[in-house]
Formats: C-alpha cells, sequence, structure tokens
C-alpha cells in the first residue's frame, strides 16, 4: 500500500513560524531569541547576547510632556538673555532658520527673559528654575540633557517622531518595539501600558497611534489604563456572563483560530489569541494593579494631594511604579498642556504645579525600593520653545512658539550618568553649541541601556528592514554611567 502524499496543510504545519505559534510561549515570548538571537534568561529578560550590550535597565518610565515644555523656564538658563529682554533677536543667532506661520509674519523677534529665577541643587550642582523645586531636590539622581533637537516643527508630526521614530503616521511606536524586542516579565500584564493625565490642559490632541504596533503584531501596542471603575475598557465581563463562561469562550475562540491559523498561516491571528488570552488574566491582574488603596499615607504625601485621586498625573506616576514593580516592561505617562503661546508665566506654573511633585517622588520612591538602579525614567516633550516673543510682550506676560533647534529633557536610573548635564545651547537658549543629541540618538540610547543593539533590532514590512532608529541613530556615549 502507497501512502498519499501529506496535503498543503500538512506541510505547512512544519513551518518554523507554526512551530513557534503552536508553542507555548509563542512568538511574542520568543521575540528576543527570534530578533536578536539572545536566549530569554530565567528572570524573564534577555541574557546578554554577542554583539549586544549589557544591559543595564529592564524597564522604561517615559513622562512625555505634550505640547512642548519651554526649557528656558525649566531647565536651561540663560542670564543674558533676561538682560537683552525686549531687544531684537541677531540675526546672526537666528542665521535664517524658519519658523512657524504662527510667528514668521511678526514684524518683530523681541527677546524674552525667562520671569523664573535659576539655582543650583544637590552635590552635583545643576542649575533648574524654581518652577521644578521638588525636580531639584532629585538633582543628584538626574542626568539633564539640553542639547535634545529634532527635525519637526509642529506638533503632530513632531510627537509622532518622538513615539515611533518617524514623522509619518503608522509607524509602531517605541514601547511596541521594546515589547516586540524584550518580551514581558509579567504573563498576567501587558508588556506595554500608556497612561493620559486626566487633569491636564487639553491643547495638542493624543492619537492612539502613538502607541499603536504599526506594522509589528498587534498584541505589541499599549494598553491604554483609565481611571474609573472599568480601567481597560471591555476587560470586565458583561452581565449575566460567569468568570467560568468566559473562560469557556476564550478556549473555544482559540480552537477556531487554531484552525484559521493552520489554514492561513496569518500570524495576525495568533496576535489575536495572544490579546484574548491576556485579557482573560488582566481580569484578575489589572484591578490589583490599580487599587491604590494598600499604599501608605507616607507614600501618598510624597506623589502629592492629587495622588489620591485616579487619573491625575500624581497617581499615574504612582501607578507606574507599581506597574514596574510587577515587571511591565515599558510605562508611557501623556501629560498634555504645555503650548503655551501665550500667558506662558501662569501656563507653566500650573504645569509644574501639577506634575513637579509627582515627576521627583517618582524617582524618589522607585530610588527607596532599590528599582531606580535598573528602570530608565526619561522625562520631556517634543520640541521647546522660542528665546523670542510670540505676539506682543510685557515683562510679566508673554509667550513663546515652537523650537525644535535645541530644548532640555531628564533622564534618571537604568544606567545613566546621575548628577549630569549634557550639552550645551548657545546664550540665547536659540542654538546648539556642544554635544547635540537628535530624537533617533535617544531611541538608540534607550536600547542600549535595555541591552538592545538597535541596528539589529529590525522588522521586514514591504520588503525592507524597518527599525525604530530609521537608518540613523547614535548611542549618546555622554550620558552612560
Amino acid at each position: 500500500m502507497i501512502d498519499r502524499p501529506p496535503t498543503y496543510d500538512e506541510l505547512m504545519r512544519l513551518t518554523r513560524r507554526h512551530f513557534l505559534g503552536a508553542s507555548a510561549l509563542g512568538l511574542g515570548a520568543l521575540a528576543l531569541d527570534r530578533v536578536l538571537g539572545a536566549p530569554l534568561s530565567a528572570a524573564g529578560g534577555p541574557a546578554p547576547a554577542a554583539g549586544h550590550p549589557a544591559p543595564k535597565a529592564k524597564r522604561v518610565i517615559y513622562l512625555f510632556q505634550a505640547g512642548g515644555p519651554s526649557q528656558l523656564e525649566t531647565l536651561d538658563p540663560k542670564p543674558l538673555l533676561r538682560q537683552r529682554h525686549g531687544e531684537q533677536l541677531p540675526e546672526s543667532v537666528r542665521q535664517g532658520q524658519r519658523l512657524t506661520g504662527m510667528s514668521a509674519g511678526q514684524a518683530a523677534l523681541p527677546m524674552a527673559g525667562s520671569f523664573a529665577e535659576f539655582r543650583r541643587h544637590g552635590r552635583s550642582g545643576i542649575e533648574m528654575s524654581d518652577l521644578l523645586r521638588h525636580t531639584g531636590e532629585v538633582a543628584d539622581h538626574l542626568c539633564v540633557v539640553r542639547s535634545m533637537h529634532t527635525e519637526a516643527i509642529n506638533h503632530d508630526p513632531a510627537i509622532t517622531f518622538f513615539a515611533s521614530g518617524s514623522q509619518i503616521a503608522g509607524r509602531p511606536s517605541m514601547g511596541a518595539w521594546m515589547s516586540y524586542g524584550l518580551g514581558s516579565m509579567n504573563d498576567n500584564l501587558p508588556a506595554f501600558i500608556v497612561l493620559v493625565s486626566k487633569d491636564a490642559t487639553r491643547d495638542q490632541p493624543l492619537y492612539a497611534r502613538l502607541w499603536g504596533s504599526g506594522f509589528l503584531p498587534s498584541e505589541h501596542q499599549g494598553v491604554q489604563f483609565r481611571s474609573g471603575k472599568e480601567p481597560v475598557l471591555f476587560l470586565t465581563n458583561p452581565e449575566g456572563v460567569s468568570p467560568h463562561a468566559r473562560e469557556a469562550t476564550i478556549r473555544a475562540l482559540g480552537r477556531l483560530n487554531a484552525e484559521q491559523s493552520r489554514a492561513t498561516l496569518d500570524p495576525e491571528v495568533e496576535a489575536r489569541v495572544a490579546q484574548a488570552e491576556m485579557a482573560f488574566r488582566m481580569q484578575s491582574s489589572v484591578p490589583e494593579v490599580t487599587d491604590l488603596s494598600g499604599e501608605s499615607q507616607e507614600t501618598l504625601d510624597l506623589y502629592g494631594p492629587s495622588a489620591r485621586t485616579p487619573g491625575t498625573y500624581a497617581a499615574n506616576c504612582l501607578l507606574a511604579r507599581r506597574l514596574v514593580e510587577r515587571g511591565v516592561r515599558f510605562v508611557q505617562l501623556f501629560h498634555q498642556g504645555w503650548d503655551q503661546h501665550g500667558d506662558l508665566p501662569g501656563g507653566i506654573r500650573r504645569q509644574c504645579a501639577q506634575t513637579d511633585q509627582a515627576s521627583a517622588a517618582l524617582v524618589k520612591d522607585l530610588a527607596r525600593r532599590g528599582l531606580l538602579e535598573d528602570t530608565l525614567v526619561v522625562w520631556g516633550g517634543e520640541f521647546g520653545r522660542t528665546s523670542y516673543c510670540q505676539g506682543a510682550m510685557s515683562r510679566d506676560n508673554y509667550g513663546r512658539d515652537h523650537h525644535p533647534r535645541c530644548f532640555s529633557i531628564w533622564m534618571a536610573g537604568g544606567g545613566v550618568k546621575p548628577g549630569h548635564v549634557h550639552g550645551a545651547t548657545d546664550d540665547y537658549g536659540y542654538n546648539l553649541v556642544k554635544d547635540g543629541v537628535h530624537v533617533h540618538d535617544l531611541h538608540a540610547t534607550m536600547l542600549h541601556l535595555l541591552g538592545v543593539d538597535h541596528e539589529r533590532l529590525t522588522f521586514r514590512f514591504q520588503g525592507r528592514h524597518f527599525r525604530l532608529t530609521d537608518i540613523a541613530g547614535k548611542v549618546v556615549r555622554g550620558v552612560l554611567a
């Protein structure tokens, strides 16, 4: 008797993709092995692989200040600008650089010195504005980068650039890249979680694509946690549906999806299965992690009065600590309201009052729990603000336009140099004069600290290999501890 030849489906079951998809770990948990060639360690993180840097950080908390905080009122003191307040910006400083449509038509570009006072903080003596009094208390933990620069001059492409390494929407977000490349350290929570402040001023819109997976498998997209009874939408069982019925439904769907996967070899089917299983496990893990009632009074006081109100920036900073404590790989907070084209003194005072204490508390809290050493914290927006005034100006009231040429961020923990200032701008805060750091450089450095060579974390899509840093980016050695 002659055996029949194998069918197409039987042959396809032997492919590497199908083997990985049908394995207990699945494609997501084997991402690092598949992409970088590094074995998963017993602790759930990557073991150092040949050709890759040794990881200093296991996780990231990115405190994104949407709208573009003014570096001149926060992290980059310019006494000469204050002395020349009201004078015309010299053409030798502007050098013909482009302006936005909001100030390009101004007959004059009067320089605006900062109303804020700057003081030195800590043993390191880093100068910061009095608006960041609490942040000054953790100055010796911080690496302040005063030489960030970007290419985008308007909000949407600029935020998209920081979020995904491209000004064009549709690319995977940095959190999705890190989920894909490094996997999760907790099977019951997503690797990438997003928190949006409910107490922020709504100016520039935020879109879910900023934490999307782009062309990566969809289980790597960021999951937004919200305030209220249902932190994750549609996670709770509908009325009348028991946990047992929900589990049976997921198992039945899993069998149906397995049949479809065998027939189509579509990896997105596997992603759908992974998401359904994660949602089921999150039904017990999410209520526990979002319940702040077990936090001590001292900890709540550390983050500030609004930490008791779910969804505020302070509460989200505290929640971020709880998430990384439980093994979440990448947590990104978004806080809007920094787009001060007018009434900058009043606006930035309000912004700093909402964010300063909680940002500093997060660094303190991580440090005292032994988590800061391997948690990278990043604070900053999509660009800076101009050293000249937009519109009418007085000593007590003025605004600043967008300025991508140079601005400031800070980082802490996770292998960066503490108590350090990197880079410098000119006396007017308009141009870089030392050690510029591009957006691609920041992404390359973040990946380096996580033990990943940014040039080797790639995904083939539409005929080419894509990466977070596109075809650019260099590790900023000057910020490494």
